[in-house]
């Protein structure tokens, strides 16, 4: 394993197996400050700093915004873990809409997305 710092907020970790990924995310748990990310045994660990909460906000009020005016369904799943083993990626993204898809998941908790 081989580390990288970024900036302060960002730490790259290379080497990293998919297991080793599957067991950080266990470890972690579902509440925490963190966001991971996962590529082909590159581990990325990020802090997001408040402005990054805030400009997420700002941007997901918007998106919602939008949607309601122009009266798209949609629904949000807001910051969930993604993750194909058989691609060997895995990411968290701050927010995340659905509309092209919303009727195939609509009110579903648990569904496969690949």
């Amino acid at each position: 394993m081989t580390l990288t710092q970024q900036k302060a907020n960002r730490v790259l970790l290379h080497n990293i197996s998919w297991q080793q990924f599957e067991n950080l995310l266990l470890d972690l748990g579902e509440s925490r400050g963190s966001q991971i990310a996962y590529d082909a045994g590159t581990l990325e660990i990020m802090t997001p700093l408040p402005e990054h909460k805030y400009y997420r906000e700002a941007i997901a009020d918007i998106i919602k915004d939008i949607a309601d005016e122009l009266d798209m369904d949609y629904e949000s799943y807001g910051s969930t873990t993604w993750r194909e083993q058989v691609k060997q990626a895995g990411l968290e993204p701050d927010n995340c809409f659905y509309f092209q898809n919303e009727p195939l998941i609509q009110g579903k908790l648990e569904f496969d997305y690949f």
